[in-house]
């Protein structure tokens, strides 16, 4: 059964994710800070050879890296025209790169933020930028290590897809939506406070 909630329902996935091939071990080792870049963080990213290599399924909708969309955005321009091309980015990676090479991000239909860890609490700012600084509007996914506890939380940043990780249920997840009626603070699901949405009665 899949493992992908969009709004309030689970659904089959139609979105071909696309990776870059992994680096040999050894070749890292051999030739560390050449094969692999890393950010201040620690975190990889993927080096030219790996954009290069990179294989795009050449019919349906697929999901690619951002880096791969830079390097490739004008070979893909009809089919980004067509609503087949999605973006993912890391959490570790700089979101205004994105905007830079594409101010308009309503021309994508889906979005997708991959979180490594759980602990990562980087989604839920990036998701909130996306919706309310860049105006992004579309379907807004986090993937990765995304577990049930999280789900209410992305959702009041603006997510609006799930995609579970593999050992957990959607089922249960999906419930954790209903898991507060009525939130405190505003957020990007809704900016009201509860003192405003709240009608009290003067005693």
């Amino acid at each position: 059964m899949s493992n992908l909630i969009l709004d309030h329902n689970i659904v089959e996935d139609t979105w071909q994710l696309v990776t870059p091939p992994t680096v040999e071990e050894a070749v890292v080792r051999k030739q560390a800070g050449k094969v692999v870049l890393f950010k201040l963080t620690g975190e990889a990213s993927y080096s030219d050879e790996q954009i290069t290599a990179t294989e795009i399924p050449q019919t349906g909708k697929v999901l690619i890296p951002l880096t791969v969309w830079i390097a490739r955005k004008q070979a893909l321009s009809a089919r980004l025209a067509n609503g087949e091309i999605g973006i993912w980015l890391a959490t570790h990676e700089v979101l205004e790169t994105l905007v830079e090479n594409q101010p308009d991000l309503n021309v994508f239909p889906l979005i997708a933020i991959h979180v490594e860890r759980f602990a990562d609490g980087r989604i839920f700012s990036i998701g909130n930028l996306l919706r309310t600084r860049y105006g992004f509007k579309n379907t807004l996914r986090a993937f990765g290590d995304v577990l049930r506890d999280q789900l209410f939380f992305l959702k009041r940043c603006g997510f609006n897809s799930y995609l579970i990780r593999a050992d957990r249920s959607a089922e249960e997840a999906l419930a954790s939506l209903q898991d507060f009626s009525e939130p405190y603070q505003g957020a990007v699901d809704n900016n009201q406070p509860v003192w405003r949405r709240v009608h009290r009665e003067h005693v």
